[in-house]
């Protein structure tokens, strides 16, 4: 098993969902974060005073999947999350090794 954890626009929050949805990837957690990359911010005009906004609004989605769909589940999160303006965000894979349902106390690929 592997947790896929995907840094994204907040825009693109809907057609990833739906993405991972439709090759049958279940239970997502999202979390509303702020950060910046390699754009290190963005200067922006209000009433003609420019000021810099260092952290940027993303969203952090986490799900683990099975081995055998880390690639699918990679390919539906790049595609649905592209833009192609710097931005775009992140994906991370990690390994996981122990999953236990807490209401069954189901573990391992069951407990998914």
């Amino acid at each position: 098993m592997q947790q896929i954890t995907a840094i994204v626009r907040p825009s693109k929050v809907d057609a990833v969902k739906e993405a991972l949805v439709a090759i049958d990837v279940v239970g997502l957690t999202l979390t509303e974060v702020r950060g910046f990359g390699r754009q290190k911010g963005q200067v922006e005009r209000y009433r003609g005073n420019e000021f810099t906004v260092d952290f940027l609004p993303k969203v952090r989605l986490s799900t683990v999947v099975s081995d055998d769909k880390v690639e699918t589940a990679i390919a539906a999160i790049s595609e649905a999350a592209h833009t192609g303006v710097i931005g775009d965000g992140k994906i991370f894979v990690t390994p996981v090794s122990i999953v236990v349902r807490i209401r069954t106390g189901e573990r391992g690929e069951a407990a998914l």
